[in-house]
């Protein structure tokens, strides 16, 4: 439950994001500036924290035998993640971007086989490449089907070009940060904490940001003031507090594929986040009874998740004296 918990909670944070991001949008800040920017705010906390607590070393040395792989994972878990979704919100509004954030639930299951799961059985260490939980798949269509329910009278009154550069923006970002998040998990094998690997794809993903930024500067100048401080705002809650509960949340489950589908679901309650932000601080009507009807069912699908992940007991993980015998034997 404790995974689960932690997952709702980076929900809420990450909804901030969407919601100060389309406030930016439309008081004429960039898109490539809220993306960067954020970044940029971000390194130098996570710097702090994790040299404060010793641990720089041993994640430079993880980047350095492996730098790039990290500069590929981290791109693609946080570059090819968060810019989509700021640049859709220049074309929709944050309920919907939310919303559309959802299919990274489906996303999440879809890439299990890409990974493979090193686990001790009767006859030694056996590789298991990762299955499709069907199951789980089928109850995160039920939350899916919420989030539908939740946009349907909204989605109504949309052009065409706000629902296709607001929403197949969103669609890379959904397969792009569970993509990134557990190939970096792979690189890790355990022997980095939730914010030595934060901090790792951070860096990773700087070359990216840095491109992103100039291209700011030549499309619009330099960032206005106001923009700057929503971006650490956004930064804070997002890039520091919603992250970390995320990523240890997925560190619990890591070796469950279930485990991992029913944590990335948490991630559905974004869009209730980002509908109750956006009515406190940008004036948005209030939900209709079409609206709460798949808020009701977008709840019950979390509920089903929640009990589906505790049906089964997790297999046994791979010791680390294990997984390094079977590196050092390749």
């Amino acid at each position: 439950m404790r995974p689960l918990l932690l997952g709702v909670c980076s929900a809420l944070f990450f909804a901030i994001t969407f919601v100060l991001n389309r406030r930016m949008e439309l008081s004429g800040g960039s898109w490539a500036w809220s993306s960067s920017l954020r970044y940029l705010f971000t390194l130098p906390f996570l710097l702090a924290l994790v040299a404060g607590r010793r641990r720089l070393k041993p994640l430079l040395r993880e980047m350095a035998d492996r730098p790039w792989a990290w500069l590929l994972w981290g791109t693609v878990g946080f570059g090819l993640f968060y810019a989509p979704i700021t640049f859709a919100a220049a074309y929709a509004p944050g309920w919907l971007t939310a919303g559309t954030w959802q299919i990274t639930i489906i996303s999440g299951s879809l890439l299990a086989p890409l990974f493979v799961t090193r686990m001790q059985g009767p006859q030694g260490t056996v590789a298991e490449r990762g299955k499709i939980p069907l199951r789980g798949l089928g109850l995160s269509l039920i939350i899916l089907a919420g989030v539908a329910l939740l946009q349907m009278e909204h989605a109504q009154k949309l052009s065409v070009s706000q629902v296709l550069l607001g929403i197949v923006p969103v669609l890379i970002a959904s397969f792009a940060y569970p993509l990134g998040n557990r190939k970096t998990m792979e690189l890790c094998g355990g022997r980095l904490d939730v914010f030595q690997r934060i901090l790792g794809m951070t860096l990773a993903s700087m070359p990216f940001w840095l491109l992103v930024a100039l291209f700011g500067w030549a499309d619009s100048g330099l960032p206005s003031g106001s923009q700057m401080v929503q971006s650490l705002i956004i930064a804070l809650s997002s890039g520091i507090v919603a992250t970390v509960l995320f990523f240890r949340a997925t560190d619990m489950v890591r070796h469950s594929m279930t485990g991992l589908a029913a944590v990335e679901a948490t991630q559905s309650l974004e869009v209730l986040f980002a509908l109750l932000g956006e009515m406190l601080i940008l004036s948005a009507p209030a939900p209709s009874l079409v609206s709460w009807t798949g808020i009701a069912v977008i709840i019950m699908g979390m509920i089903l998740h929640s009990l589906f992940s505790h049906s089964k007991p997790a297999k046994r993980p791979v010791k680390r004296s294990e997984r390094e015998s079977i590196s050092s034997a390749q």
